[in-house]
């Protein structure tokens, strides 16, 4: 390891082909920072920060450093709702119609809210030209999207709704609780159990931002040729990566893609949800499988729960009951209640795999091998 590279943290003996691991992210798979977090039972593991804030690697890395997760927010997301549904505001099973009225138009009266949250509602983006400012323009965002006509036959299958589920979400979330994600996120998860996690970012704490580092080639779009589920999605508009560096990504709400945080409080989160932070009912209810088969956005084999990306082809480890998020670049968080663990892992140099990056890989197997 260069003498240069600052690695902070801690990390229990047991684990330390983990710690190996992710030394060797910094010095054989390119990461530039990031940070690895690991709760065994109700005991942190592993804590570890690395690296560099910055491109120009002048800012070491720090426990309290929070980075843009992409899709891993779509985790939190998740939880939101599973609290929701144990404080009885709703259910799974309800119509997202008897919610949201005007959702209903264009033959979605059908889509439950376990469809929506499942990416089977056939909204994965917008079907007509939309900026990125449509993207970030939330209530009217979302209105408009409500009027649309699906893309495919609700309940026909998944599209993954990379963006627009977090338009769709906060607002169908409003409606039911009266609070945004965002705000229930600040004062529910942030303030109520003391974790780092926000939906976008406070310019007040910008000063501990891990900056995004992505190849200059790298676009939401870059995925081959595009049917039009996968235009809405991924290329109307394709996202710049380096979007995620600018204040109007860190204002809006989209609890679909600008979440900041660290790998401390999103393990510490999902280990909570796990073991208890709501009930053995309303957890089963958010991670039972919605839907799964070839994902018609996403063009592999997916496992879908209420939010929730379920483990398949070993993503998560080999536990088939492990369940979580992953996001664009190579974050990821996930708990699986076989082994009793949490993990997460938050970076900044973003890679080019859709599924299999090599950080992830070298990480989760060396977990599993110590365990």
């Amino acid at each position: 390891m260069p003498a240069n590279l600052p690695i902070s943290g801690r990390c229990d003996e047991r684990f330390a082909a983990v710690r190996k691991a992710f030394e060797q992210n910094f010095t054989e798979r390119g990461d530039v920072g990031a940070a690895l977090c690991l709760i065994v039972g109700d005991r942190v593991v592993i804590d570890l920060q690395g690296g560099w804030r910055d491109a120009a690697r002048t800012r070491p890395w720090e426990a309290d450093t929070v980075v843009n997760l992409w899709s891993t927010t779509k985790g939190v997301g998740a939880i939101c709702f599973a609290i929701l549904a144990d404080r009885g505001l709703m259910a799974y099973d309800d119509l997202v119609a008897d919610h949201w009225p005007a959702f209903a138009a264009e033959g979605k009266g059908g889509v439950t809210i376990a469809m929506l949250l499942s990416h089977q509602a056939g909204l994965s983006g917008f079907a007509a030209a939309a900026s990125v400012a449509d993207l970030l323009a939330g209530s009217a965002a979302a209105d408009r999207l409500a009027a649309q006509a699906p893309l495919w036959e609700p309940g026909a299958g998944s599209g993954y709704h990379a963006i627009s589920i977090g338009i769709l979400a906060t607002e169908l979330f409003r409606r039911i609780e009266g609070r945004s994600l965002k705000l229930f996120v600040e004062e529910e998860i942030a303030g109520g159990l003391g974790l780092d996690i926000a939906i976008g970012l406070d310019p007040a704490e910008d000063r501990r931002r891990a900056e995004i580092i992505a190849p200059a080639e790298l676009s939401s779009a870059n995925i081959g040729q595009l049917t039009a589920p996968q235009i809405a999605a991924l290329a109307n508009p394709p996202l710049d990566p380096l979007l995620a560096n600018t204040p109007a990504w860190r204002a809006a709400d989209l609890v679909s893609a600008n979440g900041h945080s660290n790998a401390a409080a999103l393990a510490q989160l999902y280990a909570r949800f796990a073991g208890g932070q709501v009930s053995a009912r309303a957890r089963a209810a958010a991670t039972a499988p919605r839907i799964e088969g070839v994902d018609r956005v996403l063009g592999v084999d997916a496992r879908w729960a209420a939010g929730f990306l379920l483990n398949a082809d070993g993503i998560y480890g080999p536990n088939e009951a492990a369940f979580g998020h992953s996001g664009w670049g190579g974050s990821f968080a996930f708990a699986d209640p076989t082994a009793d663990l949490a993990m997460s892992y938050t970076m900044n140099r973003m890679g080019t795999l859709l599924r299999g990056d090599p950080r992830n890989l070298a990480l989760i197997e060396a977990v599993y091998s110590a365990m």
